[in-house]
């Protein structure tokens, strides 16, 4: 960024959160005389953030809204400031009062950006393909009847399992304190270049999470689902999967652009808000 530029910025917020309002027109004040205000917009449209092309764009919310914000820029990836006004606020990092006090630091110091990997979810069946980047994840998940089901899993074309139970999670380094977490995975450093596979309550010692490289091209073909099995993206976005479709996860072209507070260090929020490492 130039040295007497002003910095591009953006507002969006969440218009379900309690306190948005107030705090939107409390952040416009501020940040008009420190930088260019490109637009207030009391909803999470971001159509007016790509006709803008501001160098940050302010999410008023919490996590699923700053998740749901960057899903729908797509390929158009600006670097997202997340403002917590929702509950545990582990990528939404700043409250109002540490944005004003970081202000010119994280407007202006691209180094307070992380780079995340993110990907490309694509399920083809009989009826039409459907294709979305994940932020966090992409989980199939057994659904209502709730029998066991079925997945035959491949990597870069070759088949790794067959493997029955509860479903599979594929998570980006992002992602993994998500469901993954929660089905025993790995927590990865954010700006990690890998892919987390989680299988969910195997009927199977024998399976266990396991991370591959970046470029890997996960295939699976579902063998036995419920009439209820989804594939979900971002906790988010819901499809049905069926016996016979093809659900492919790679990498997304366009990496998540988080920016950290700079007052953190990377895994104070692992230790802080998840408690990773303390004693009962």
């Amino acid at each position: 960024m130039s040295g007497n530029r002003r910095s591009r910025i953006l507002i969006l917020s969440n218009p379900d959160k309690p306190d948005v309002a107030p705090a939107l027109e409390r952040l416009a004040v501020f940040s008009q005389p420190r930088a260019e205000l490109v637009g207030t917009v009391p909803s999470l449209d971001v159509s007016s953030a790509i006709a803008a092309r501001p160098d940050r764009i302010v999410v008023l919310g919490g996590d699923g809204t700053l998740i749901g914000v960057a899903r729908s820029l797509g390929a158009t990836q600006f670097p997202l400031i997340g403002v917590n006004m929702g509950k545990l606020g582990f990528l939404a990092e700043f409250s109002l009062d540490e944005l004003c006090a970081q202000f010119d630091r994280v407007m202006t110091n691209d180094a307070c950006v992380s780079r995340r990997l993110t990907l490309e979810v694509t399920l083809t069946s009989q009826r039409a393909q459907h294709a979305l980047p994940a932020i966090n994840d992409c989980v199939i998940q057994m659904g209502p009847p709730f029998r066991m089901i079925a997945l035959d899993v491949y990597i870069d074309g070759e088949r790794l399992t067959h493997l029955r139970g509860d479903g599979l999670a594929v998570c980006t380094p992002t992602g993994s304190t998500a469901h993954s977490l929660s089905a025993g995975g790995p927590v990865m450093a954010a700006e990690l270049r890998a892919i987390g596979i989680t299988p969910l309550n195997a009927h199977s010692l024998t399976h266990r999470p396991i991370v591959v490289g970046p470029d890997a091209v996960i295939e699976v073909r579902p063998v036995a689902v419920n009439s209820g099995t989804s594939v979900i993206v971002d906790g988010q976005a819901a499809m049905p999967l069926h016996e016979g479709d093809i659900l492919r996860i790679r990498r997304f072209p366009a990496d998540f652009l988080l920016v950290r507070n700079p007052s953190r260090s990377p895994w104070d929020n692992l230790v802080r808000k998840l408690h990773w490492g303390q004693s009962p």
